[in-house]
């Protein structure tokens, strides 16, 4: 009887989800040339080709195909088994978009709660989002939008909403609408609105762009401003995005720039930049927890049911939120 790698196995599971060996490779953390030895090495051991390989790219032979759903079982069965050895000695890894989300401080209200849980919190960054590091197992859950994306999410997952965060503006003080106590979503058209981090595709770009289709606002990515032109940035030292810190030095020195901003985030304080809450409708993210369902940590389950607990439905009622994810945050 042939034993099997399990991280072969993984490789060729990773490969067909994304579709490409080299995205495999991002999800798995190694190198293509890692993944391609794996699957064929799984290959080897199987005396079976498991992909046709060309070069317009790879697809599953007959035999890949009918071995595909009990890799994935396999697979599950792996994690169920090292969970259960795991779940005892280590924190619960709970992945988000940042520290200064509000998102984050459900989990920290979670903590001051639950003292006796453990929990590590892990920072997701803009080309690797916190939907991601739970989909390359490198963490437990993971508060993120459950759709969108250049990836649907696998079978496996299972979500329940957790936070919807209203959208707000941040503009100059002497920006034409800084003086106004709110603004409604059809007066910001005129205003093209500055978002860095949609220029990854990823689950908030797709949301930022069903929010331009709706609302008329020309969402601009990337880099907009000359960053040579703000005090202290020095292009931002050849990063390929802006950091919170400049962005926020840009919009600080321009009368034109404005970005979004969740209701609940805590930004930098800057004494030249204004918060306007937006009306009519109000835009707002949805967050769900997400998480794999083979997964026995103990502490999942309690933060499960603070997160079904403390969901605000009655804000999402009242905002406009991407049609696909309506039957997630509104049923």
């Amino acid at each position: 009887m042939t034993d099997l790698d399990s991280a072969a196995v993984r490789a060729f599971v990773t490969a067909v989800d994304e579709g490409q060996f080299s995205s495999a490779a991002v999800m798995l953390g190694i190198t293509q040339q890692a993944v391609s030895k794996r699957i064929a090495k799984l290959e080897s051991d199987l005396d079976v080709r498991l992909f046709d390989r060309s070069r317009s790219g790879n697809t599953l032979t007959a035999a890949g195909l009918e071995m595909l759903p009990y890799a994935r079982s396999m697979l599950a069965a792996a994690d169920r088994t090292i969970a259960a050895a795991r779940s005892e000695l280590r924190p619960l890894r709970v992945a988000i978009v940042s520290e200064r989300q509000a998102t984050s401080q459900s989990v920290e209200y979670f903590l001051a709660r639950n003292p006796e849980s453990d929990i590590e919190i892990m920072i997701s960054k803009a080309f690797t989002t916190s939907r991601d590091t739970l989909l390359s197992g490198r963490a437990d859950v993971a508060l993120a939008r459950p759709h969108g994306g250049p990836r649907s999410l696998p079978a496996g997952i299972s979500a329940v909403p957790a936070y919807v965060e209203p959208l707000c503006m941040l503009v100059n003080k002497n920006h034409p609408l800084a003086a106004r106590k709110s603004v409604a979503l059809a007066e910001i058209e005129p205003h093209p609105v500055w978002v860095p981090g949609a220029s990854v595709s990823s689950e908030w770009a797709d949301y930022f762009r069903e929010l331009s289709e709706f609302s008329g606002i020309r969402v601009t990515t990337g880099w907009e401003p000359d960053l040579e032109s703000v005090p202290g940035s020095n292009g931002d030292n050849g990063n390929s995005l802006p950091s919170l810190k400049t962005m926020l030095e840009c919009i600080a020195v321009s009368d034109s720039l404005a970005t979004f901003s969740g209701d609940g985030f805590l930004p930098p304080w800057n004494p030249h930049i204004r918060r306007l809450p937006i009306t009519d409708p109000t835009p707002a993210y949805p967050y769900a927890l997400l998480w794999k369902t083979s997964n026995v940590h103990p502490t999942l389950p309690h933060l499960i049911a603070h997160f079904r607990e403390s969901y605000n439905r009655d804000t999402a009622a009242d905002c406009w939120i991407p049609e696909v994810d309506r039957g997630t945050f509104l049923s």
